[in-house]
């Protein structure tokens, strides 16, 4: 009886200091150990059986690693961002979060409920040099069905969405642009199974994110415009307004900008009519006197070249008001 119970101590202290794993080696990822590693469990007992030590194993359970899919869509645009019509690139962030090679198809979808305004999908790029910045003829546009190359685990890459502004949009409308990815081998409720098709053979999951995720980036449209008014105002010789020959036509330019944004490189130029002369050194801007001189100041005139005025970078809200006198001949 006392030899049983030694027996019996014996084995139950080796076995429960025998048991253990044997994993094949593998980079821990955000959706833990790597899809399709084999995980393999032997115990082994020791006893002592008429004062000879002897050791056995029990069978090998081996199981395989089966591959999660999850993943995380972000749009890397603080905020609605400020677009004028014409291309614009929107930036997204996808991030694997599974454990497995995995990759995933992306829809952008333009027409978002709350838009005042939709944009035209041109394309989708992935980021190829990894710089943050839409390079054209480099970062080439994905062929349709749009499909990101095969992510490894915890892998991040950025997505450019280039979306065209309609010329008809006005100021301060605003767009949401949706980017949807989702696995390739299936996306579905948190704990979905998709036999056979996770790495190595084992079976895919999907996890807590559904194996599909959706950002949305918004535009909010900046049109500038710039209205040019000209008026004319005649003095004749009379003190009257008549337009017989010997009058002083004053033309007068407005120029005023209306909208959110700015405007670069604001040139005006304006013809002396025909039938007049050009009053030397009558060039204005905003009242104050410019010369007729090329280089000296923002304007120039001549009755050859009529006149011109280099209002340079003028923001939203800004008016000028430009005024040159022509004598009817």
């Amino acid at each position: 009886m006392m030899q049983n119970q030694k027996i019996n101590r014996t084995f139950a202290l080796s076995l429960c200091a025998a048991i253990g794993l044997a994993v094949a080696p593998s980079p821990a990822s955000a959706g833990g150990i790597r899809a399709g590693t084999l995980i393999e469990n032997t115990a082994t007992a020791t006893y002592d059986d008429g004062g000879a030590t002897r050791t056995i194993s029990s069978n090998t359970v081996t199981v395989r690693v089966d591959e999660l899919l999850d993943v995380t869509v972000a749009s890397l645009d603080p905020g609605a961002q400020p677009a004028a019509p014409g291309t614009q690139v929107r930036s997204v962030e996808i991030t694997y979060q599974g454990n497995g090679p995995e990759a995933f198809t992306l829809n952008a979808k333009p027409e978002v409920s709350g838009n005042t305004f939709d944009t035209q999908i041109e394309g989708l790029a992935v980021d190829s040099n990894g710089n943050g910045v839409y390079d054209p003829g480099v970062d080439a546009l994905l062929p349709s069905p749009e499909t990101t190359p095969v992510l490894a685990p915890d892998e991040s890459i950025t997505v450019f969405v280039i979306a065209n502004v309609p010329d008809d949009v006005t100021d301060q409308q605003e767009s949401s642009v949706e980017l949807a990815a989702t696995a390739v081998t299936g996306s579905g409720a948190p704990g979905t199974l998709f036999a056979g098709q996770g790495e190595g053979g084992g079976d895919a999951v999907t996890g807590a994110t559904t194996a599909s995720a959706r950002a949305l980036g918004s535009l909010v449209s900046r049109v500038t415009s710039l209205e040019l008014v000209k008026s004319v105002s005649l003095l004749d010789p009379f003190g009257g307004e008549s337009a017989v020959p010997g009058p002083v036509a004053t033309f007068t330019l407005v120029a005023n900008v209306t909208g959110s944004g700015s405007l670069d490189d604001v040139f005006v130029t304006d013809a002396i009519p025909e039938g007049t002369t050009y009053r030397a050194d009558s060039l204005t801007l905003d009242a104050s006197p410019l010369t007729d001189a090329i280089g000296d100041d923002a304007g120039e005139a001549s009755n050859t070249a009529g006149i011109s005025v280099d209002l340079s970078e003028l923001d939203a809200g800004t008016i000028h008001t430009i005024t040159f006198d022509v004598i009817i001949d």
